[in-house]
């Protein structure tokens, strides 16, 4: 495992062996410069990301909010509210991301550690602030 993934913002206050666990799930996914994560409108893949390394874009109907960075978080609404996507994602150079599912996230949020919850809920009270 590489040490880093234990610093992401999203595992904070986990035990490593909890983290090892929902990691072990995961798959990654490399983006490169330009390219579209998700995309605005788009129905959910059912997938959520973690920022593993690099940066990326979002915009809001083609206008930039905001970027993100290593250990951010993205595409969470669309997984948990079953809607569709509410923002198109672009990497900023070569992107690096953890792909989480819904199975890989009931199980942080099953983990009784309330920090994941409260980081899941001021992403949610971030990006509807932005819409």
């Amino acid at each position: 495992m590489i040490e880093s993934i234990y610093k992401l913002k999203i595992f904070a206050g986990l035990e490593s062996n909890i983290i090892d666990n929902i990691i072990d799930g995961c798959s990654t996914k490399v983006f490169h410069e330009d390219e579209m994560i998700l995309l605005e409108w788009e129905e959910s893949n059912w997938e959520w990301y973690i920022l593993k390394e690099g940066h990326v874009a979002i915009s809001i109907r083609w206008q930039h909010v905001a970027e993100l960075s290593t250990g951010d978080i993205f595409g969470e609404i669309a997984l948990l509210n079953e809607e569709e996507r509410t923002a198109t994602v672009t990497a900023i150079g070569e992107v690096e991301v953890i792909v989480l599912k819904i199975d890989n996230i009931l199980e942080m949020i099953s983990s009784g550690n309330t920090l994941i919850n409260k980081t899941v809920m001021e992403r949610i009270e971030e990006n509807l602030e932005r819409v």
